[in-house]
C-alpha cells in the first residue's frame, strides 16, 4: 500500500493528513506546539495516537524516538562506521533492527529487516511538488511505525545539513 506524504508540512504546529494511495485519509499527522523539543503525533483517523514522534534532548548523538501507548518503540540514530552518510538504524524496543538507506534528502531510500525490504521511500510515484510516497510492500508491516521512520530519518538528514 501507497502512502502520500507532503514535506515541509511537519512543522510543529501544523496537522495534516497522510493518504492512501485510493485518496482516503489513513494517518493524521499532529503536530504539538509548546512543547520543549520537537513533537509530532501520527494519530488514525479516528483521533487516536498511533505513534508519537519525539526529538531525544540529551543524546550524544542525534536520535529521535519513537513511542506507542507513552512507551518506547523504537530510537533511530544515523548508522556509526557507514560508508554511507544516509545510512540509518532504528531500534525497535524488543532488540529488532531495521536498517534504512538510500538518497534521504532525495526521498529515495529503503527501510529493511534483516536484507527483506520493508517499504520503499520515493517522489516517483507522485508528480506533485512537495510529495513523496511510503510505499509498504509487505501487507503484515506496521505502516504507522514505517511512515514514522521515514519521517524522522528526513528530519534528522534535514537538521544534519543544516547544521
Amino acid at each position: 500500500m501507497k502512502y502520500l506524504v507532503r514535506d515541509k508540512i511537519f512543522a510543529i504546529g501544523d496537522d495534516y493528513w497522510i493518504e492512501d494511495e485510493n485518496g482516503h485519509h489513513a494517518f493524521l499527522v499532529d503536530g504539538k506546539a509548546l512543547r520543549l523539543r520537537d513533537t509530532l503525533e501520527l494519530k488514525d483517523p479516528h483521533g487516536q495516537v498511533l505513534v508519537t514522534l519525539r526529538q531525544k534532548v540529551f543524546s550524544l548523538r542525534d536520535a529521535m524516538t519513537l513511542e506507542r501507548d507513552g512507551r518506547p518503540l523504537a530510537t533511530i540514530r544515523r548508522k556509526r562506521l557507514s560508508l554511507l552518510r544516509n545510512h540509518y538504524r532504528v531500534t525497535l524496543s524488543e532488540g529488532t533492527e531495521l536498517d534504512v538507506s538510500g538518497r534521504i534528502l532525495d526521498r529515495e531510500f529503503t527501510v529493511e529487516h534483516d536484507g527483506e525490504l520493508l517499504a520503499h521511500v520515493s517522489r516517483q510515484w507522485f508528480h506533485v511538488r512537495d510529495t513523496y510516497a511510503v510505499n509498504v510492500v509487505r501487507e503484515d508491516a506496521d505502516a504507522a511505525l514505517l511512515i514514522a521512520v521515514a519521517v524522522c530519518v528526513i528530519r534528522m538528514s534535514e537538521r544534519e545539513r543544516e547544521g
